[in-house]
């Protein structure tokens, strides 16, 4: 713990968990998912969500998950089932397999609803559990409404939806009787996303450079065969392509780190606030050993890199609290067991994998 001032309390995230640990959580989770045809699937991601959340600590104290394996396989079988009703209609007739589709997606923010209420309602700190608080209509607003309206603007409003998202989700948590808030603004997202795009868009720019400068155009006047042809353009196909792939690679964890950090830093939990400094190089340092290192193991350091990853992330986090941080957890557990929030609602399926 690291004191800022008099009133302000610093406390980081601290994540304890082991790949030897994981590794044998992994393995087994693994083979009895196989072994059972997926139906395992479901106790694999309880044990997996135990595991992480009870080597997350906070101000001395961990986080807990109390997920029921048989509603996550419910929620499961929901899914499955509503993908295998649009599989067999697309066989039958495109318009069958439009409306199917259609439904779908006319259920799913409901589906998106209730699995955030069954994810907070399972996750607890010091004995007191989470709670989400948002409603359907929200949840059509922002998982529905602003995507398709994000449609015909070719990507346009897609920085808007990402915000809009993440003010559902952070400001209709709550823990005890506390609500979460969420302050990032709009502005923020566009940065993001333009500076991504302005990154991804130079090998756009070098090919019409090229095409203006007559590169691809006199090909055919440099003597070459066509086979030649075809491969010269073939060999400069793959380099633009080996280029994107390359910029993915290195654009991606500085997407995730700056999008991390901006939604952290701009949540709180009245009255404390969140601080994130995720740092891009050493997210990609992280995302390439851990790619290399699964490329290398066939798989088998999958656990590894998962703890790694999440590691990296959590303790990158800090709660920065205002006054008596364990006042207010009392507060929080008196408030609960006098209004008996807590437990207004169990919610029985949850559709994440």
């Amino acid at each position: 713990m690291i004191t800022e001032n008099s009133s302000t309390q610093t406390y980081p995230f601290v994540f304890t968990g082991k790949g030897n640990e994981y590794f044998r959580i992994w393995i087994v989770n693994l083979a009895l998912t196989i072994l059972t045809l997926g139906i395992y699937s479901a106790w694999a991601k309880v044990r997996r969500l135990q595991y992480f959340y009870r080597n997350t600590a906070l101000a001395g104290s961990n986080f807990d998950y109390h997920g029921d394996p048989k509603a996550i396989l419910k929620g499961r079988l929901i899914g499955v089932g509503l993908l295998a009703i649009y599989n067999v209609t697309a066989g039958l007739n495109v318009w069958i397999a439009l409306i199917a589709f259609a439904l779908s997606m006319a259920i799913f923010p409901w589906l998106l609803q209730r699995s955030l209420c069954f994810k907070l309602h399972n996750s607890s700190y010091r004995g007191l559990r989470f709670r989400f608080a948002g409603d359907t209509g929200g949840a059509y607003r922002a998982f529905l409404l602003w995507p398709l309206l994000a449609c015909p603007t070719l990507g346009l409003l897609g920085p808007l939806v990402h915000q809009r998202m993440k003010a559902y989700q952070h400001n209709n948590s709550r823990y005890g009787v506390s609500p979460f808030g969420f302050h990032a603004p709009v502005g923020g997202f566009y940065r993001i996303y333009g500076k991504a795009l302005l990154m991804l868009g130079v090998p756009i720019v070098v090919g019409f450079a090229l095409n203006g400068l007559g590169v691809f155009p006199t090909l055919g006047s440099t003597g070459l065969s066509n086979d030649q042809q075809i491969k010269v353009l073939g060999g400069l196909m793959i380099a633009f392509l080996g280029f994107y792939l390359l910029a993915f690679l290195f654009i991606g964890p500085w997407f995730a780190a700056r999008v991390q950090n901006l939604v952290w830093n701009n949540t709180s939990l009245t009255p404390h606030r969140f601080a994130s400094h995720v740092s891009a190089r050493g997210l990609l340092a992280i995302y390439l050993t851990n790619f290399i290192g699964i490329l290398l193991t066939l798989g088998l350091f999958k656990p590894y890199a998962d703890i790694r990853l999440a590691k990296y992330r959590l303790e990158q986090i800090a709660l920065l609290a205002e006054g008596d941080f364990d006042a207010f957890i009392a507060d929080q557990t008196q408030s609960v067991s006098a209004t008996g929030e807590e437990m207004a609602e169990v919610f029985d399926f949850d559709i994440a994998f």
